[in-house]
C-alpha cells in the first residue's frame, strides 16, 4: 500500500511540473482588426506621427513612392497587377507533384485559377524572374515560364521548364507585400482605390489557393515532409507574412463589401497552418520560423468556438507555445532541446546558433508587442544563451565559422531586444548586463537615426521599429566581462582557447570542434587559428551552397578542413552529425573568470574516427612569450585499431598569397608534382577539387610559411615549423578558396573568395600514433618579424616511442622544453623530470616557469612539484618573486628539501 501511495505521489508531482512548464495563452485577446502589428486605437497615433514627425513623413513617402503608380495603374486597368501573378491560369490545376527538390507537373482542375508552386529546392537554375513590368500577363504555357536566361548574353526573356527557374515565389511574394502595403494606407486614410487594389490581388490568390492541394512527392522521399503549400521548404512561406498583414488591414473592407469570401479565406490559411504544423523540421532553426508564421496567421483568424473544428487563434498559439507534434515542437521543449542548459549553446554552428537566439528574442519581444505578454520567466535559458554569444570571438571580434557559418560579426539584435524587454519590465540588472554588452560590441548602440534616414519605408516601422533609448549612465562593458581563457560546448563538440583576447593583432585563439548537432561538416578534429588581426587557419565554408555538389563531396569533407584523414577514406554524415570529441583534460577549467596562470593553456581531446575505426588523440596549447608574441603547438596523433594503417593525412589552410616550404634551414624542398593525393585509389572525391599538387618524401624537420602582403608594406605572415619523421611524404597544394569570408568586412587584401586556398599536407605512411603530427605555429608580421629563434625536438632514451619532446629558443633568450605523453610514465631531459600529459619549463635568465599539465610529478629548476593524483599547478619566477597555482593538493620541495604543502590554489604570490 505504501508503495502504491509513493507511485500516486510521484505521478501528482510529474503531473503538476508538467503543467508548471504550460505557457499561459494571453489574456484580453483583441476582437477587432488590424490586430497583428497594431489595434484600431493605433490608426489615431500613426496619423499624429505622420502629422508631426519628420521619420513618420518619410517612411510614409516612400511606401506611397513604392504603390501608387500600381493603384493607379489598377484604376485604368483592374487586370494589370492580377494577371502578373504567378498562378495556372489555364490549366487550373489542384494537384501538384514534385520529385524530391524538383518540380515535376501538375493536374486537376479548380473552378478558378489556381497558385503556381515553386521551381526546385536549392538547385541551381539557368532560368531568373523578370521585373513585374516584364512578365507576360496570365503567363500559363506548357513551354514553361518567360523568364530570362542567365546563361545567355544580355540575359533574355525566353521561354523555359519550370523546373529550371527561380522567383516564382517571390513574385507573388513581391505583389502581395505591395497589397499589404495599400491596405494599410486604406486603413490609414480609408481611400478605396487602395483597398480595390489590395483585394484584388488577394482574392486572386487566396482564392487559387483554396483550390490548392499539398503537394505529392512521387519518389516518396524527405522531401514530402518538408514541402508546403506554395514552395518546397515550409519555412520558406514568407508569403504567409504578407497575406496576414493584408488581410488584417483589409478586414473592415472585406467585411464590409466581400463577407462571403471570409470563410474561404480563413480556411485557406488554416489548411495552410496545418500543413506547417504536420512538416518541417522540428530540431532546429526550422520549428522556430514555422511558428513566427504560424503565430501571423492565427492571430488574423477569429476564436475557436467560430468553427466547427475549434482551431481558431486560441488553438494555434497554445500550439506553437504548449503542443508538440512529430514536426512542430511547443517553445519549450524546443528550447530544451537545442540549448546547453549549462552554457546557453545551441546545437547548431555558429551561423546558424547565434541566429536562432536572435530570432528567439525577436519573437518574444514581437509576441510582448501584440500581446503584452512577457515570455522570458518561462524560457530563462534565453538570458543565458544571448550572454554566451561573445563567446564565439576571435579577437578581431568575427565570430568562429565551423560548419555551415560565414566570419562576420556577432549579432547584436538579441541584446537589444533583451535590453527593450528590461527596460519595459523594470529588470534593472538585465538592463545593465545587456546594455553593456551592446553598447560594447555595437559602437554605434544607441545612437538616433540621422533624420535624412529614417526608418525603412515598411508598414512596421510604425509599429515595430522604434528607435532604442538606452540608459546614458550605463557605459560600453569590457571584453573580460563576456568572453573566457577557455569555453567548452559539449553539444556542438566545440572548444576554445585564448590568450590576450582582449588584443585584435597580438590576441591568440584556437577554435577546435568535431561533429556534433546541425548544419555541421564531415571533418574529424578540425582547427581554426588567430594571428596577427586575422583567423589566417580559416574554415573553407560551404562552397556555393549546401544544395550543391561542390559542398557534399569537398566543402563538408575532411580535406577542406584543418584535421587528419586516415587511408583517404575519412567521412561520416554531414549536416546533421552525431561524431563528437572526448574533452579529456585542459587548463584552464571551462569559464574560469579568475585564478588561473595567463600565459600557458592546453587541451587534449579524443576522436573516434568512424569509416577507418581510428583512434585520435588531439593535443592543443597556446604559450604566450610575451605580450606581442605567442605560438601554438599542435601534437596529433592517429591509427586505425585494427592496425593495416595505409597512411594518414594531415591538412592545414592557410590565408595569404604566397606559401613556401623549406628544411628546417630555409632552404627549399624539392617538390615535384604528384598525383598521389587524389580519388585515384578508393579514395575520397574531395582530393581531385584540389590541384598543383607537389611532394617530397623526408624523413628531417621541415617549415612553411604563408604571407599575406598588406597594402601598408606590413606583411602578414603565419610560419609553421613540423617535426620529420621516416615515412613523412610533404605535399604542396592548391585548395578550393574559402567561401567562409563575406565579401565585405574581413580586411583580406586579396580576392579571398577567388584565389586558391593555399595548403599543406603531411602524410605520415603508416601508422601516426608513434609518428605524430608534430606542429608549431607562429603568427608575426613584416615590421616585428619571427619571435622565435629555432625549434628542434629531443626523445629521450627512456621515453615511450609515442613521446614528444620540442625546444622552442626565442631571439629575447628564452627556451621552452616541451614535454607530451599520452602513457603515464616519468621522462627525463636535461634536468627536467616529468609525469604529465604535459609539462612546459621556461627559462630566461633568472626567470623561469614549471607547468605541471594533468601530471603528478615535475622536477626542474632545483624544485619539485608532486600531487597523489593528476592536477595542473604552475610555479613560476619573476624577478625574484615566486607565483604559484594548484587545482588540486600539491607539495613543492625545494633543493635543500624543504617541503611545502598547498591545497587547492589561485594563482598568486608565495614565499618558498
Amino acid at each position: 500500500m505504501k508503495k502504491r501511495y509513493t507511485q500516486i505521489l510521484i505521478l501528482l508531482l510529474v503531473s503538476y511540473h508538467t503543467r508548471a512548464q504550460q505557457i499561459p495563452l494571453p489574456a484580453n485577446l483583441p476582437e477587432t482588426h488590424p490586430r497583428l502589428m497594431t489595434t484600431t486605437a493605433g490608426k489615431q497615433i500613426v496619423l499624429e506621427q505622420v502629422k508631426k514627425e519628420k521619420w513618420a513623413q518619410g517612411v510614409l513617402k516612400g511606401i506611397t513612392n513604392r504603390i501608387d503608380k500600381y493603384v493607379d495603374q489598377h484604376v485604368i486597368d483592374p487586370t494589370w497587377m492580377p494577371s502578373r501573378l504567378m498562378m495556372y491560369w489555364k490549366s487550373k490545376a489542384t494537384n501538384v507533384y514534385i520529385k524530391g527538390g524538383v518540380y515535376s507537373h501538375a493536374d486537376g482542375e479548380a473552378p478558378v485559377p489556381t497558385v503556381r508552386f515553386g521551381s526546385t529546392r536549392g538547385q541551381a537554375a539557368v532560368y531568373s524572374r523578370p521585373k513585374l513590368e516584364d512578365i507576360v500577363p496570365y503567363m500559363d504555357d506548357t513551354k514553361g515560364v518567360y523568364f530570362h536566361n542567365t546563361k545567355k548574353a544580355g540575359m533574355p526573356l525566353e521561354w523555359g521548364e519550370q523546373a529550371n527557374a527561380s522567383g516564382i515565389e517571390s513574385i507573388n511574394e513581391q505583389i502581395m507585400g505591395l497589397g499589404k502595403d495599400a491596405a494599410f494606407v486604406y486603413w490609414l486614410y480609408g481611400d478605396e482605390k487602395y483597398a480595390k487594389f489590395a483585394y484584388a490581388v488577394f482574392d486572386t490568390y487566396m482564392m487559387g489557393m483554396y483550390y490548392r492541394n499539398e503537394p505529392i512527392d512521387l519518389n516518396n522521399s524527405h522531401a514530402q515532409t518538408l514541402v508546403g503549400l506554395s514552395t518546397f521548404e515550409v519555412i520558406q512561406e514568407r508569403i504567409l507574412n504578407e497575406l496576414a498583414y493584408l488581410y488584417d488591414f483589409l478586414y473592415p473592407y472585406i467585411s464590409s463589401k466581400h463577407a462571403d469570401k471570409t470563410d474561404k479565406y480563413e480556411a485557406t490559411l488554416k489548411k495552410w497552418i496545418d500543413i506547417t504544423i504536420k512538416n518541417g523540421v522540428p530540431q532546429n532553426n526550422w520549428n522556430l520560423h514555422q511558428a513566427k508564421f504560424i503565430l501571423k496567421v492565427a492571430m488574423v483568424l477569429e476564436e475557436n468556438k467560430k468553427y466547427a473544428d475549434g482551431k481558431g487563434r486560441e488553438y494555434y498559439i497554445d500550439y506553437i507555445l504548449n503542443k508538440t507534434s512529430a514536426r512542430q515542437w511547443s517553445l519549450t521543449k524546443f528550447m530544451q532541446y537545442g540549448y546547453d542548459a549549462n552554457t546557453g549553446v545551441w546545437a547548431e554552428s555558429p551561423g546558424y546558433s547565434q541566429g536562432v537566439t536572435k530570432d528567439l528574442t525577436n519573437f518574444i519581444r514581437d509576441y510582448d508587442n501584440t500581446f503584452n505578454q512577457n515570455l522570458l520567466p518561462y524560457t530563462p535559458i534565453i538570458t543565458k544563451a544571448v550572454k554566451m554569444l561573445p563567446q564565439y570571438l576571435f579577437p578581431n571580434g568575427h565570430i568562429t565559422a565551423f560548419g555551415d557559418t560565414h566570419y562576420g560579426p556577432v549579432y547584436t539584435e538579441a541584446f537589444s531586444d533583451m535590453v527593450r524587454m528590461a527596460q519595459k519590465y523594470k529588470r534593472r540588472e538585465d538592463e545593465l548586463t545587456f546594455t553593456r554588452m551592446y553598447r560594447l560590441f555595437d559602437s554605434k548602440a544607441g545612437e538616433e537615426r540621422p533624420e535624412v534616414q529614417g526608418p525603412e519605408p515598411q508598414v512596421s516601422s510604425f509599429f515595430t521599429s522604434k528607435p532604442l533609448k538606452l540608459d546614458q549612465k550605463i557605459m560600453p562593458g569590457k571584453i573580460g566581462d563576456f568572453i573566457t581563457q577557455t569555453f567548452y560546448a559539449p553539444n556542438v563538440s566545440w572548444f576554445v582557447q585564448r590568450s590576450g583576447y582582449e588584443n585584435k593583432k597580438n590576441g591568440l585563439m584556437i577554435s577546435q570542434n568535431a561533429s556534433l548537432g546541425n548544419h555541421m561538416h564531415s571533418n574529424g578534429v578540425s582547427i581554426e587559428l588567430y594571428g596577427k588581426g586575422f583567423v589566417q587557419g580559416a574554415e573553407s565554408g560551404i562552397g556555393s551552397t549546401y544544395f550543391q555538389p561542390d559542398y557534399k563531396e569537398y566543402y563538408s569533407q575532411f580535406p577542406a578542413h584543418n584535421t587528419v584523414m586516415v587511408d583517404g577514406i575519412s567521412a561520416y554524415p554531414e549536416m546533421l552529425s552525431n561524431h563528437a570529441f572526448d574533452l579529456l583534460i585542459c587548463y584552464p577549467k571551462p569559464e574560469q573568470k579568475e585564478g588561473y596562470y595567463p600565459d600557458i593553456t592546453f587541451s587534449a581531446v579524443y576522436f573516434l574516427e568512424p569509416e577507418s575505426r581510428s583512434d585520435q588523440n588531439r593535443f592543443l596549447s597556446i604559450v604566450r612569450t610575451a605580450e606581442s608574441t605567442g605560438y601554438y603547438v599542435d601534437i596529433f596523433r592517429s591509427k586505425k585499431q585494427r592496425q593495416g594503417d595505409k597512411f594518414h593525412d594531415y591538412f592545414y589552410h592557410n590565408l595569404g598569397q604566397e606559401m613556401k616550404i623549406t628544411d628546417a634551414t630555409g632552404r627549399p624542398l624539392m617538390l615535384k608534382p604528384s598525383e598521389d593525393m587524389a580519388f585515384a585509389g578508393g579514395h575520397l572525391f574531395a582530393l581531385d577539387y584540389m590541384w598543383d599538387k607537389k611532394s617530397v618524401t623526408t624523413d628531417k624537420d621541415y617549415k612553411a610559411e604563408w604571407k599575406m602582403s598588406m597594402p601598408d608594406g606590413d606583411h602578414v605572415y603565419m610560419n609553421l615549423w613540423m617535426k620529420g619523421y621516416a615515412g613523412r611524404e610533404v605535399f604542396s597544394i592548391k585548395s578550393p578558396p574559402t567561401k567562409a569570408f563575406r565579401k565585405e568586412g574581413h580586411g583580406i587584401p586579396y580576392d579571398v573568395e577567388k584565389a586558391p586556398f593555399l595548403t599543406i599536407a603531411a602524410r605520415q605512411h603508416g601508422e601516426a600514433w608513434k609518428h605524430p603530427f608534430v606542429s608549431v605555429f607562429e603568427p608575426s608580421t613584416e615590421k616585428e618579424g619571427k619571435s622565435i629563434e629555432s625549434i628542434n625536438s629531443f626523445n629521450p632514451a627512456d621515453a615511450s616511442s609515442d613521446f614528444v619532446g620540442i625546444i622552442v629558443k626565442s631571439k629575447t633568450g628564452r627556451i621552452d622544453y616541451i614535454f607530451s605523453s599520452v602513457k603515464d610514465e616519468t621522462v627525463l631531459y636535461n634536468n627536467i623530470s616529468a609525469r604529465a600529459t604535459y609539462a612546459v619549463v621556461t627559462e630566461k635568465n633568472d626567470d623561469y616557469t614549471l607547468f605541471l599539465g594533468n601530471g603528478t610529478e615535475l622536477k626542474a629548476r632545483g624544485f619539485s612539484i608532486t600531487a597523489k593524483e593528476k592536477t595542473s599547478a604552475i610555479l613560476t619566477r619573476k624577478n625574484g618573486v615566486y607565483y604559484f597555482t594548484c587545482e588540486a593538493p600539491v607539495s613543492i620541495t625545494n633543493s635543500k628539501g624543504k617541503e611545502l604543502k598547498f591545497g587547492k590554489l589561485s594563482y598568486q604570490k608565495i614565499d618558498l
